[in-house]
């Protein structure tokens, strides 16, 4: 016979077995009717037993479960519902003005006008009407101290590996003349790193005149081709088997003195990789000379770039005989590469996304994947960080009242779709040229391939325009205003667009022809305002560096190649054609 224990045990089982089969039909069913009849099922189960606290208990638990069930079900309901009524009643905010690319629309809304209206308000022989005076006259320090000499058993050389493109070499070919001075060090000709984006193996020697370099810094700073085989015997004669010393950007001349210096001394040769921007702006006025000296003066571009610039620069002068010889330089910046770099979007929807996906990928691997990288296309375009296309530079000049007769020599790589997005700019300027429409094949095929070579080209034939154009900030068109500004006392015609103020006149497609120009006429003046400024400021900053603005601080340099009748740039022979004034005239 059973024991009054174990009856309870078997009971207590069966109740829980009901509970079990009754929670299981409560969440997979909908009917009313099975969740009642488990209710019963359950109370009749009690009343058996005759044991209210135990089935109170359980059945407690199932309605409070019931009950939850019911309420999650009714908020989702409600959640459902009402997301869209609340969507309707509260719409998201509109987008910013200038965060959507517009610029193709407003162009083929104004052509009709623009086409009809050729009048011009900018004449190319009356853009030199600017004249820059310096305020602070200080006379200058002796800049003819030489180098110290040593013992060439005892002598240390500086190597630095310069990274980036042409301009960002060129920055820390400068920087390393520099430190080589403050250290009192030789500098061994600068090895060039290859950009997995650009792909460019070319050496100091493609680019650059090395024997001209070494020359006119022999008295300030000694440079050797090579490191002596006794000391490459203790790296295995390779330059990468030297330790490479880690400085930090920016690095004051202080930093050099007190940590490269003792390495220096100890090994008799430091290697610094990577070496862009590793020198302060702001350093002593005797090494800051140097910099002057490396940037307007060593720094000259190889014979075979310098005579297929000629060529290129006497062809476009030919076609701008209208306008005596001159003719307007625009730099644009709206290579596949630097499309992707930007992150921004324009017209091209999902082809566009997935040809720029592809590009970063290849450039920069996954750097622009990674998950606390956050892409604002929109805020980019805002604040004036993305590249003009065509179009955008084609309707700013014309709004500025350049004619559509203007001759117009477009530095560039290859343009992005170039068949779609260049076609608007000739229809506007169809004295449009290239280096590529001004060259032949043969003639182009010493650069061709070569993102430094090709660029160097485009930097000499935008450095003798009668006006440059800027359209995307970066190094080449800080160091070409800086060039143009001292060959040319300060005198240079340069055109730099309010761009986050241009975007948004772009993207009102409603705009009046004549309401365009009267805000671009006002851009033109206030750019030409900026154009002509002195820096208030007697020392370099990263936004006002000697490169940019090499007056006052390389004054001195200027004055000293003034008063011997020197060539301070790297200038085509006297035969040249280009307008403009030479240095120093009014």
């Amino acid at each position: 016979m059973m024991n009054s224990k174990s009856y309870k045990i078997i009971e207590r089982e069966r109740g829980r077995e009901i509970y079990r089969h009754c929670m299981a039909l409560t969440y997979t069913t909908e009917s009313a009717a099975t969740g009642s009849r488990c209710r019963r099922r359950l109370h009749l189960h009690c009343k058996h037993r005759q044991k209210g606290v135990v089935c109170f208990f359980y059945a407690g638990i199932f309605y409070k479960r019931y009950l939850l069930f019911l309420t999650i079900l009714y908020i989702t309901g409600l959640i459902t519902c009402a997301g869209p009524l609340l969507s309707l009643l509260h719409p998201p905010p509109p987008p910013p003005p200038g965060s959507l690319y517009r610029s193709q629309e407003l162009f083929l809304k104004l052509w009709p006008e623009i086409q009809s209206d050729n009048s011009s308000v900018v004449e190319l022989d009356n853009l030199w009407r600017y004249r820059r005076k310096l305020k602070e006259q200080k006379l200058c320090q002796n800049t003819n101290a030489h180098q110290q000499p040593v013992s060439p058993t005892l002598q240390r050389y500086l190597v630095i590996e310069a990274n980036g493109g042409l301009n960002q070499q060129r920055s820390s070919i400068c920087n390393a003349v520099a430190v080589a001075g403050l250290l009192n060090a030789t500098l061994v000709i600068p090895h060039f790193d290859v950009h997995n984006v650009w792909k460019d193996p070319s050496t100091f020697a493609d680019i650059y005149d090395e024997d001209h370099f070494i020359s006119s810094l022999k008295d300030y700073v000694m440079v050797v081709h090579d490191l002596p085989d006794e000391l490459m015997e203790n790296y295995n004669f390779s330059i990468s088997a030297i330790p490479s010393m880690r400085v930090p950007a920016w690095a004051s001349s202080r930093y050099y003195m007190d940590e490269v210096y003792p390495v220096l001394q100890e090994t008799r040769v430091v290697r610094i990789s990577p070496f862009a921007n590793r020198l302060a702006t702001s350093i002593p006025p005797h090494i800051q000379f140097l910099r002057c000296l490396a940037n307007y003066k060593s720094l000259r571009f190889s014979s075979t770039i310098m005579n297929l610039a000629k060529v290129i620069g006497n062809r476009m002068t030919d076609k701008s005989s209208s306008f005596g010889g001159k003719y307007v330089a625009v730099h644009l910046r709206f290579e596949e590469d630097m499309v992707a770099f930007s992150c921004c979007e324009y017209d091209e929807g999902e082809t566009e996304k997935s040809e720029m996906d592809a590009a970063r990928k290849r450039g920069w691997g996954k750097k622009f994947t990674l998950k606390n990288r956050v892409s604002e296309p929109g805020l980019n375009r805002v604040n004036g960080k993305c590249p003009m296309t065509p179009v955008e530079v084609g309707l700013m000049l014309r709004g500025m009242g350049f004619s559509n007769n203007t001759p117009i020599y477009l530095a560039s790589g290859r343009i992005y779709k170039e068949d779609r997005y260049l076609e608007p700019l000739r229809k506007m300027f169809p004295l449009l040229e290239t280096k590529w429409s001004l060259a032949t094949a043969d003639e182009l095929a010493s650069v061709k391939g070569y993102s430094s070579r090709l660029a160097a080209v485009d930097y000499m034939l935008c450095l003798y325009s009668e006006v440059f154009v800027t359209t995307q900030g970066g190094n080449f068109p800080h160091f070409l205003m800086g060039q143009r500004r001292f060959i040319y006392n300060g005198h240079a015609k340069t055109i730099m667009p309010d761009k986050t103020r241009l975007v948004v006149l772009l993207q009102n497609t409603t705009t009046s022809w004549d309401g365009f120009k009267d805000e671009m006429e006002t851009m033109l003046a206030e750019s030409d305002r900026r154009s002509i400024m002195v820096p208030r400021v007697k020392k370099s900053t990263r936004k006002g560096s000697i490169y940019l603005n090499p007056l006052p601080e390389c004054r001195c340099l200027w004055e000293s190649q003034n008063s011997t009748s020197l060539s301070v740039t790297p200038a085509f022979p006297k035969d040249r054609k280009y307008g403009g004034p030479r240095l120093g005239e009014e």
